[in-house]
């Protein structure tokens, strides 16, 4: 877990799952944390640990998708010496390293039955056997498991155990995802920001341009704060000028004009996957996108204006090429295909010249 890590936000619902959180710490009973990646679920389970009167105690983590199938039973409840190939020696499992404290299950859905069903014996008696002995041992360990998964809909389709959902599903929190957190993107924005700015020794934290803070503001952010704070560091590393506002970020760090080429048929299947539309670029809400040319069918219901509609985007196309070229106008010019002249009538027709100068 990254222990540098804390929680930042102030929108109702993400401050709910933190009370939740808060709430069930002392209780020495199972917890569930169900959330997107990137939301934060390990926070979550270091909070229920370091508020529970086992905080003395230790707090053990195994990623469950992290391991092959024929390892985890191993990994979680031990092995003896020669119980298989490659066992020389006896090693305890994270059931007996998180003795009298808590253990973290991360990615729970991935767990095989096998897995499952030793699990639930741990869960329900309190042992665990190691593989190749016969003896059980006692342990005392809460645990607090995390999955991006809906194990219910797994549970009814017979892929998870659920006599063990129903055993580890004391407390279930649902962390919201961050586009639903109302006022926290700015607010992680700028602190991603200022501390890579004191990494990077800058004497003072400049801020966004406006229309950079509007794009992040507008993202959908898939991954969530994890995703957020790779593009707010990636886009103040990359700036050069520490006294002028950061004026581009790059969303996608994949994107270049020289990235390989998928095969066609994957072209194909990728483009039969995604659909006739395509997301637009944040900031180009209720235009046409400059990825694909296409908007999204309720972006396009959306707009009553198309005079309106297609000056906001070139605007924001125009805005967004300056900022990632620093403004330099002829570099802008020739990635836009236009003219220096031309180029120029956008900036003063949007009256962006102010404050590129």
């Amino acid at each position: 877990m990254e222990r540098e890590n804390h929680f930042i936000g102030q929108s109702g619902a993400f401050l709910d799952a933190v009370e939740r959180a808060s709430r069930a710490a002392p209780m020495s009973r199972p917890v569930l944390v169900i959330g997107e990646r990137g939301t934060g679920k390990e926070l979550i389970a270091e909070r229920l640990h370091r508020l529970s009167s086992r905080w003395g105690e230790p707090l053990v983590t195994m990623n469950c998708a992290a391991l092959p199938e024929t390892l985890i039973e191993a990994e979680l409840f031990g092995h003896e010496a020669g119980a298989f190939t490659g066992a020389t020696k006896a090693r305890a499992g994270r059931f007996e390293e998180a003795d009298q404290g808590t253990l973290f299950l991360d990615e729970l859905g991935t767990l095989s039955m096998g897995a499952q069903e030793r699990l639930l014996r741990a869960v329900e008696y309190g042992e665990v056997t190691r593989i190749g002995s016969s003896r059980p041992i006692r342990v005392n360990v809460r645990i607090v498991a995390a999955t991006n998964d809906d194990l219910p809909a797994l549970a009814a389709s017979g892929e998870f155990r659920a006599d063990l959902l129903d055993r580890l599903s004391f407390e279930v929190i649902t962390l919201p995802p961050l586009r639903v957190r109302e006022g926290d993107i700015g607010v992680l924005a700028e602190h991603f920001a200022r501390r890579m700015a004191a990494e990077l020794e800058w004497h003072s934290w400049p801020g966004f341009a406006p229309h950079v803070m509007a794009q992040l503001e507008e993202y959908e952010w898939p991954g969530n704060v994890r995703e957020l704070r790779n593009v707010v560091e990636r886009a103040v590393y990359r700036w050069d000028d520490p006294e002028a506002p950061v004026a581009h970020a790059q969303f996608d760090p994949f994107d270049s004009p020289w990235k390989p080429k998928a095969p066609a048929h994957r072209r194909m299947d990728a483009g039969a996957a995604a659909g006739p539309f395509a997301r637009p670029l944040p900031g180009v809400s209720g235009a046409l996108s400059s990825n694909s040319g296409l908007a999204t069918a309720t972006d396009l219901d959306q707009i009553d204006d198309l005079r309106l509609a297609v000056d906001r985007h070139e605007r924001a196309i125009v805005e967004h090429a300056l900022g990632k070229h620093r403004w330099n106008q002829r570099q802008t010019a020739k990635a836009l295909g236009l003219s220096y002249d031309q180029l120029r009538h956008a900036i003063k027709k949007h009256g962006l010249l102010e404050e590129g100068e």
